[in-house]
């Protein structure tokens, strides 16, 4: 009982930072005006390849999303479709986990670069053309995601297991 007790607890302590972690950078990438628009490198999605490691960054990814657009000042259909995106992200990414630790990110990418655009364009009235802005914003997922991610994965994967201690 304690032990299943330990690890719920672990999730959520997990869930938690990651999605804390995620607000913080996401505010900074909105200090440099990277975090939202048809421009984007929201350098909190290199947190996708946390999936790898851990079933908490499910959660934790789109909680965090979610808490960082309500309050970049998204509006609610930004809100709910990036927080959408977001675990659409962290779920694929979780089940690829165990094809090829490069995979992980691809889900992130694709659904934001699929996603954002549609509400780019119908909840915030952007002119650009829908193809433009899945390469834009795409591109801003493959730096953020791909670049970042793998970076942060790199740095964690001799001691991931030993930071995150639940079952991959």
């Amino acid at each position: 009982m304690k032990n299943t007790t330990h690890t719920r607890i672990l999730f959520i302590v997990q869930a938690g930072v990651i999605a804390a972690l995620y607000v913080a950078l996401t505010h900074l990438s909105n200090l440099a005006g990277l975090a939202s628009g048809v421009i984007q490198v929201r350098v909190s999605e290199a947190f996708c390849v946390l999936a790898f490691f851990t079933p908490a960054a499910i959660p934790g990814m789109a909680i965090g999303c979610f808490l960082a657009n309500l309050t970049t000042g998204c509006i609610w259909a930004d809100i709910l479709c990036g927080t959408l995106a977001s675990l659409l992200g962290a779920l694929g990414g979780r089940l690829l986990r165990k094809v090829s630790v490069w995979l992980v990110p691809l889900p992130t990418v694709l659904a934001n670069a699929i996603i954002v655009p549609f509400v780019l364009k119908y909840a915030y009235g952007f002119e650009d053309a829908w193809w433009f802005m899945f390469l834009t914003v795409g591109a801003g997922e493959i730096i953020a995601a791909y670049v970042l991610g793998m970076i942060l994965y790199f740095a964690l994967r001799k001691t991931g297991d030993r930071i995150f201690r639940l079952d991959r």
